[in-house]
């Protein structure tokens, strides 16, 4: 295999990973149209800075720190951004990231 056939498959196989687990898809989901699924925030745009953690931890009924392991996997595969807010993280989707993961991947397998 050529190095760039090599990269593209290391860089899909991450985001597949990180999309394989049903609780880091669902969470996907519901960021990727946050106003759909979360009420607004007292701190922070839903679509702008991103959804909580507490409102994720909450919507999806795991622990904290669960959820947080849940979005440094999404965030490492570069799924997600995270910013800091007074003393909560929010979230928001990396939309680019989607992108070209779905367009390499389809140039991949024809």
């Amino acid at each position: 295999m050529d190095n760039y056939i090599e990269s593209n498959i290391e860089s899909i196989n991450t985001v597949l990973r990180a999309l394989s687990n049903e609780h880091r898809l669902c969470i996907m989901t519901w960021i990727m149209n946050p106003e759909a699924y979360f009420p607004p925030q007292k701190d922070g745009d839903l679509v702008q800075d991103g959804v909580c953690v507490g409102f994720i931890t909450e919507k999806i009924g795991l622990t904290q720190p669960t959820v947080t392991s849940h979005m440094k996997i999404l965030a490492s595969a570069g799924l997600v951004s995270s910013k800091k807010i007074k003393n909560w993280v929010f979230y928001k989707p990396q939309r680019e990231r989607f992108k070209s993961a779905i367009t390499v991947l389809q140039e991949m397998l024809g």
